[in-house]
């Protein structure tokens, strides 16, 4: 009896603190077990990039496969569709926007309101035409995707300010639009004050930043280093060379620097012909220690030619041997051994000659001479 009486007062006292199922707990009852459960949320597939560009945009199959090996897949398809039209509308080729996809294959993910579009504006603002536009941004894509009020802007603004007009800020961006990455501000403003403070005139400083732009965004410590260097060599401040010789060294690291001077010892050459070598032609220090191998080992062979005579003549050591030297050592070789030129010019001047010009004087009156007997070079007489 008062167990009957307890199991009463229990199941009472169940009721009356709720600890029957809640809503909840049915709710929950029903998520597990019910047979109408929801379904998972399925994410959008993703669109393989290759596959994309070649079905969608007519893309070659080596741009759209360079574009994957850095963006293999494409969340929003229609997201890339709307950059490649924009860029279509604004005058890309196709050409164009491969070369743009390639190098810089994450621009297909970019949103062309917040991404692009600034960019363009900038440009245009700046009085820049469609087509020019087309020509610098295929020049570096990279420069999509920095910032237009922090970095193109002001950029344009020092271009523009140096050069004078959009016409030759345009020649330069198309050679290397890179330049715009930079703080031209801090770089070339500073190395063009720089270099004129060492007595190097403004005109040659002009037609240096139309040829190698890259030059003047090292930094001014590193500018100012070099010159120091240059000088010690001894060179005139005043020559002409003098900024070719600055630009050649700033684009050589120490380690590659000692390397040519440690070629050149190797070679015969003494401390003061090497330096004599860098005044005359700074140029010589750009070119590979292969290629200066082989010339030196041309020349020398001949019998005719010392070191002495290199390092009087250094310019000889960037002419290409198959395509120059060694050709035309053997046409001059094949005349002078039948005696018929009246006076041997020197080699110097027969490096200078255009290859037109050097068929003309050397081969053209002499073809039955020289036919057959120089081998491995094509002169090409237009």
């Amino acid at each position: 009896m008062i167990t009957l009486i307890n199991k009463k007062l229990i199941s009472l006292s169940l009721t009356s603190v709720g600890l029957h199922k809640s809503p909840l707990c049915n709710s929950i009852s029903l998520f597990f077990y019910s047979s109408s459960r929801p379904k998972k949320w399925k994410s959008k597939p993703k669109i393989a990039v290759a596959e994309y560009l070649i079905s969608q945009h007519q893309f070659s199959p080596e741009a759209a496969l360079k574009a994957a090996s850095t963006v293999a897949y494409l969340k929003s398809p229609a997201e890339s569709s709307s950059v490649i039209s924009f860029l279509r509308e604004s005058g890309f080729s196709k050409t164009h926007l491969e070369n743009v996809v390639k190098r810089v294959p994450r621009i297909l993910t970019a949103n062309p309101d917040i991404v692009l579009k600034p960019k363009f504006k900038v440009f245009q603002d700046s009085g820049f035409s469609d087509s020019d536009i087309v020509d610098i941004v295929s020049s570096d894509p990279w420069i999509l995707l920095r910032s237009a009020a922090n970095q193109l802007g002001p950029a344009l603004l020092v271009l523009k300010n140096i050069l004078g007009s959009n016409a030759s800020v345009l020649k330069v961006l198309k050679l290397s639009g890179g330049v715009l990455k930079y703080d031209l501000e801090k770089t070339l403003m500073s190395n063009v004050e720089v270099l004129q403070s060492y007595g190097i005139k403004s005109s040659q400083i002009i037609k240096y930043i139309f040829h190698f732009p890259r030059f003047f965004v090292h930094k001014p410590e590193s500018i100012v280093d070099v010159i120091k260097r240059v000088d010690e060599m001894g060179f005139d401040m005043k020559s002409k060379r003098f900024l070719s010789a600055i630009r050649i060294m700033t684009s050589l690291t120490v380690e590659t620097w000692e390397r040519k001077v440690k070629l050149f010892k190797s070679l015969g050459l003494s401390e003061d012909d090497i330096s004599a070598v860098f005044r005359r032609v700074p140029q010589v220090f750009g070119v590979s220690e292969k290629k200066i191998e082989e010339v030196i080992e041309v020349l020398l062979s001949t019998g005719k030619y010392d070191i002495s005579f290199i390092v009087n003549h250094p310019e000889l050591l960037i002419y290409s041997v198959k395509h120059r030297l060694k050709p035309r050592l053997q046409v001059m070789e094949i005349l002078e051994k039948k005696k018929l030129l009246g006076k041997t010019p020197t080699l110097t001047t027969i490096c200078k000659y255009s290859e037109q010009k050097f068929a003309e004087l050397y081969v053209v009156p002499y073809t039955n001479e020289l036919e057959g007997r120089v081998h491995g070079v094509e002169i090409k007489i237009s």
